[in-house]
């Protein structure tokens, strides 16, 4: 009952958020409505979490580690939207995170707490929140590439009117890009100084594969800084780069816990 609840108040949020771009009256009214509806289900969501995880003792499995992503994912496009430049994606990026909620608690019994002290819960949180800002930057690489087409064809109607100018999209998506690096750099080395054998417990899989994630994003970082890469070849680096990393973080966690029936950490 209190996933429904969440996803109806972030499904309010999203389309009053939406509402205030798009009209041309009431745009406070629908700013507030949509804010407070959105900070509500934050709350709730939090809440809801919260007590998941910390009733198992820390317990986190596929589904609760998915609706843990899309608590933070809210919490990003709450931020967002205090730009108005930026509501639209909110709105969006909101609309994204009611489907994550409906996960929370859904996941199968028997997932054993996570063995291990504050460092390795840091760790844990400090990997999903950098997953989390890598998704969003590779929901704005869709949303770019889009856009530009768009805009190429002279039919820039329907969904470009909820988003920012093309440079502002751009802006957005170098910045996210930025900041997930650094936080997916703290992860990986958090994890190196905290998880013992990283390479060994049946952890060698996700490892290469967050490394390899971490070099793509890394080299489109490089390319724009130093060739001025943007458009469809930054984009299209960044999807296969959050592929990588996709597969590490839920491949690894569907092959051990559904197909394996083991879990780490």
């Amino acid at each position: 009952m209190t996933g429904i609840t969440v996803l109806t108040l972030y499904a309010v949020a999203a389309v009053f958020l939406a509402r205030s771009v798009l009209s041309e009256r009431g745009k406070h009214i629908d700013l507030l409505v949509g804010v407070f509806a959105g900070i509500a289900g934050f709350l709730l969501h939090a809440s809801y979490v919260y007590e998941s995880i910390s009733g198992t003792d820390w317990s986190l499995g596929i589904a609760d580690t998915a609706s843990l992503i899309g608590l933070a994912i809210t919490f990003v496009a709450l931020l967002a939207a205090t730009r108005p430049a930026y509501r639209g994606i909110a709105a969006l990026l909101i609309g994204v995170a009611a489907l994550f909620a409906l996960a929370t608690g859904s996941g199968p019994a028997g997932t054993p707490p996570v063995a291990g002290g504050w460092q390795l819960k840091a760790h844990i949180l400090l990997s999903v929140f950098a997953y989390t800002i890598m998704s969003i930057a590779t929901a704005l690489a869709v949303l770019l590439t889009w856009q530009q087409r768009r805009l190429k064809s002279k039919h820039p109607g329907g969904l470009n009117r909820l988003l920012p100018p093309l440079e502002t999209t751009e802006r957005f998506f170098f910045g996210t890009m930025e900041f997930g690096w650094g936080l997916l750099s703290l992860a990986i080395f958090s994890g190196l100084v905290f998880v013992d054998d990283l390479f060994a417990q049946h952890l060698a899989h996700k490892t290469t594969l967050s490394l390899l994630a971490w070099v793509v994003f890394g080299l489109v970082l490089l390319g724009h800084r130093l060739f001025g890469w943007r458009g469809q070849r930054a984009a299209g680096l960044t999807i296969a780069g959050f592929a990588f990393l996709a597969l590490a973080y839920f491949g690894s966690k569907i092959v051990l816990e559904i197909l394996l029936q083991r879990h780490w950490g």
